[in-house]
């Protein structure tokens, strides 16, 4: 079968033959793969600086895909092997079901911007009907889902920060209310927040940046201390674009009632993601099936991994190979 091959870490893919994968147990399914998506984390584990990176070489990439089993089921799954490739294993008890009016590469692109904005809205932000949520980052593609997700679950009232001015604009069309720039200077970024959520007190932030970005977040939210009781705000962390650390002072914890949580693989419970694959995924498939939830692609041939992998994709777009 043709994949997309490192020889050895750190190296771009490039399209090869590769012996076709073998069912070595009756857990294992056999996937005709048609599309998968190229994600950071693809990418990061194949130059080797993430502790899941590729550990036997030759390697096809990807992690996960979409296709179909041998009785023609079409489904997104996780690969066992890798899944930019024509064929690639995965477990018979973990995979998710595709509607047949949702093109392949759509689903394909979906599930990681999915988990990075359902999830966070929903099990570890636990969004309410009436909320005001603030999506910070909200340029890239999981950010621009998150905005429409948080008008799905029934925000009130969604605000959208960013630097991509295009795209921050963008946001408005997909449901955000009020947004704000990064690109001004950081005193006039933190009162801007400060006066949104002293109009519309702020309930969840869903964060995709970190860094200096959410430094300036916690200062504009922060409480007053004694005899200043403060509304209740949680912060739910996704991605840390803009740096893995910030200056916390211990203070601003004490004199707020801001929750901190992350949410990604390591803090979701066996049961979140069985959820996410037997309930919330399937709700996403379906509104995007039904035209109501969109997200941009960057589509391209296996044959031309090697120039697609290096290619600069703007932030609010999945790159998405098809595999004919």
């Amino acid at each position: 079968m043709k994949a997309a091959i490192i020889e050895k870490l750190g190296e771009t893919p490039n399209y090869k033959d590769f012996p076709n994968p073998k069912i070595e147990n009756d857990e294992q399914l056999l996937l005709e793969v048609k599309a998968a998506a190229v994600k950071n984390l693809d990418k990061i584990r194949a130059s080797g600086e993430h502790y899941a990176s590729h550990k036997e070489m030759p390697a096809i990439v990807g992690m996960d895909g979409v296709g179909f089993l041998q009785d023609g089921t079409r489904v997104y799954a996780q690969g066992i092997t890798g899944m930019i490739a024509e064929k690639a294993l995965i477990n018979k008890n973990s995979y998710t079901l595709i509607p047949e009016n949702l093109d392949f590469n759509t689903a394909a692109a979906l599930p990681n911007a999915v988990l990075g904005g359902a999830v966070a809205l929903k099990v570890r932000g636990e969004i309410k009907p009436g909320y005001t949520v603030l999506i910070n980052g909200a340029t890239g593609v999981t950010g621009q889902l998150a905005v429409q997700l948080a008008k799905y679950y029934g925000a009130k009232t969604i605000i959208s920060t960013g630097r991509n001015p295009e795209n921050l604009e963008k946001t408005k069309r997909l449901g955000a209310h009020k947004i704000v720039t990064l690109q001004q200077d950081d005193s006039a970024f933190i009162a801007e927040i400060q006066n949104i959520h002293k109009e519309t007190p702020i309930d969840l932030v869903i964060d995709y940046l970190w860094g200096k970005p959410i430094e300036l977040t916690i200062t504009a939210l922060k409480g007053g201390g004694l005899n200043n009781f403060t509304h209740k705000t949680r912060i739910v962390t996704v991605g840390s674009m803009a740096g893995e650390n910030i200056n916390l002072a211990s203070g601003i914890l004490r004199s707020s009632a801001i929750e901190i949580l992350g949410s990604g693989f390591g803090s979701l419970s066996k049961t979140d993601l069985e959820g996410f694959h037997k309930e919330v995924l399937p709700e996403m498939f379906q509104l995007a099936a039904d035209g109501k939830l969109k997200i941009e692609l960057v589509q391209g041939d296996i044959k031309d991994i090697e120039r697609l992998w290096e290619q600069k994709i703007d932030s609010g777009k999945r790159l998405v190979i098809s595999i004919n």
